[in-house]
């Protein structure tokens, strides 16, 4: 397990910025997101971005991209892919369609699948993976359409991050780490009931330990990325980093 932090984490930070913390914390590794930080359109920039992550002796753990696979994008994959490649990111993160499981039809569902083959063979030929969120509101907001829709694309370079969904009980987001195992990859790190109702990480002790039990079953090699802290605070965020650390070296 390598530890990390989602760059969204501190939009309103510069590449510096999230640098310099993210040392402070002593994590391993970024996921620079490409709505702020490393922007699909800029090439120079992601290439500076990724010398000065290795200035500071840590890694791209992925691109952060906010590509809606079989929805409508600002950018074409083909650019996305480019700016990975630019930025040293061999996994590209991506959004599973802009439509919950409820309210996609059958032909909606096979825009996704075509569209997340054609992306895996886009981006495999630059030796990088696709990892399609489990969020609300997309083609993976449960763990059966989420399982479903791996098995449909069933492509080796399609993976799934995972994150404890919103409104589901401990029992259920076990279950749903068990339905998805054999793909995730990436973990996206945080505690909260909503957006608007965020806690300390020590907060959740119980539950994410039993999370990370479970995932770490496997022994696959992963990135565990912090993101959106209480109060969006540097502090906070260094008191979740240390705690997350202590976990880690309780769990392995």
């Amino acid at each position: 397990m390598k530890l990390g932090i989602c760059s969204v984490t501190f939009r309103h930070k510069t590449v510096e910025e999230v640098l310099e913390i993210t040392a402070k914390a002593e994590l391993d590794s970024v996921e620079w997101g490409g709505d702020v930080h490393v922007p699909p359109d800029d090439l120079d920039h992601a290439r500076k971005v990724a010398e000065k992550t290795k200035s500071y002796g840590m890694e791209v753990a992925s691109y952060g991209s906010y590509y809606r696979v079989g929805d409508r994008n600002d950018y074409p994959f083909e650019k996305i892919v480019e700016t990975a490649s630019a930025l040293g990111a061999t996994k590209i993160r991506v959004w599973p369609g802009g439509l919950g499981s409820n309210e996609a039809d059958q032909i909606y569902r096979q825009q996704v699948i075509q569209d997340a083959l054609r992306i895996a063979e886009i981006a495999e030929k630059e030796g990088i993976s696709i990892h399609l969120e489990y969020h609300n509101g997309t083609l993976t907001d449960t763990k059966e359409s989420a399982r479903q829709l791996m098995e449909e694309i069933s492509h080796d370079n399609v993976f799934l991050y995972w994150q404890p969904m919103n409104q589901a009980s401990v029992e259920e987001r076990l279950a749903s780490i068990e339905a998805v195992r054999r793909w995730i990859s990436n973990v996206h790190v945080f505690h909260w009931e909503t957006w608007e109702k965020r806690y300390a990480l020590a907060e959740g002790e119980q539950e994410w330990l039993a999370y990370l039990r479970k995932i770490v079953e496997d022994k696959r090699d992963r990135h565990l990325l912090m993101e959106f802290v209480k109060k969006d605070d540097e502090q906070q965020f260094l008191r979740d980093a240390k705690v997350l650390k202590d976990w880690i070296d309780n769990i392995i």
